[in-house]
């Protein structure tokens, strides 16, 4: 039997999820705190690769390891007490060694958070991006709508990707607010809720978002610029510390 392992994660300092030859990764340490407690031989198997400096409340990694002698519901509290305080382990599972956690995911949750302010406020700059013009959020709430659906999201879609198709479903895209204090003005939360992202999709969605916030474009323009497969037609990919991996959606034991 495999570990099912929930992570959650500040990125602020890494250079993201996966390992990488110069940098440190999220994964590297999570490696070295699993080899010295749980099993040198083990291999983990991480359900999303998050870009440098994004953010983790729902990572799944998959521990695959025959000699783990720790009961799985002590693990979190065993992983936790080697590892920084930007990285906790939340939850612990037993799964089949045939599961696979990006295979057998259904769904994945994304949230992108604006901090809309004429001054920062800096206790919440490691999380948000900032966007100092005032933004009309029930135009970007109605534009949003748009999204939902199967659609071919190559117009949100940077570079670099070797996907074979850029076909996905969303599912649910929605557009709120929370007020941070009459001097520091308001988050607003961009969350997305589909069956896989393209590379910095959720971020390009979120620049079109805020470009029909600021009024460059319309809710209406949306559909035109999804069926036009056009990078350029789309809005700019916003910067990583707004992006928050929610949740990864699996059938296994209710989750």
């Amino acid at each position: 039997m495999g570990i099912l392992l929930t992570i959650a994660y500040d990125g602020t300092a890494y250079s993201g999820w996966q390992i990488q030859r110069n940098a440190l990764s999220v994964q590297e340490v999570l490696d070295d705190a699993v080899a010295r407690q749980l099993s040198s031989t083990a291999t983990l198997l991480g359900a999303s690769r998050t870009d440098a400096g994004v953010h983790a409340l729902g990572q799944r990694v998959h521990v695959i390891a025959d000699n783990i002698t720790i009961p799985v519901h002590k693990i979190p509290l065993v992983l936790n007490a080697n590892l920084p305080e930007d990285i906790r382990v939340m939850a612990a599972e037993r799964v089949d060694d045939s599961f696979h956690p990006i295979n057998d995911a259904v769904s994945k949750i994304y949230t992108y958070s604006i901090c809309n302010a004429r001054v920062r406020n800096p206790l919440v700059r490691r999380h948000t991006a900032f966007v100092p013009l005032p933004l009309d959020v029930d135009k970007m709430a109605e534009a949003a709508i748009h999204f939902i659906g199967r659609h071919d999201f190559a117009a949100f879609c940077a570079s670099g990707s070797s996907v074979k198709s850029t076909v996905r479903s969303l599912f649910d895209v929605s557009v709120g607010t929370a007020v941070t204090g009459s001097m520091n003005g308001r988050t607003v939360d961009i969350t997305l809720h589909g069956d896989g992202f393209l590379y910095n999709m959720v971020r390009i969605i979120a620049g079109t978002l805020v470009d029909v916030g600021c009024g460059k474009l319309q809710p209406h323009d949306v559909p035109d610029i999804i069926a036009s497969r056009e990078r350029s037609r789309a809005g700019k990919t916003m910067p990583p510390e707004g992006l928050t991996l929610v949740e990864i959606i699996y059938n296994i034991g209710g989750n």
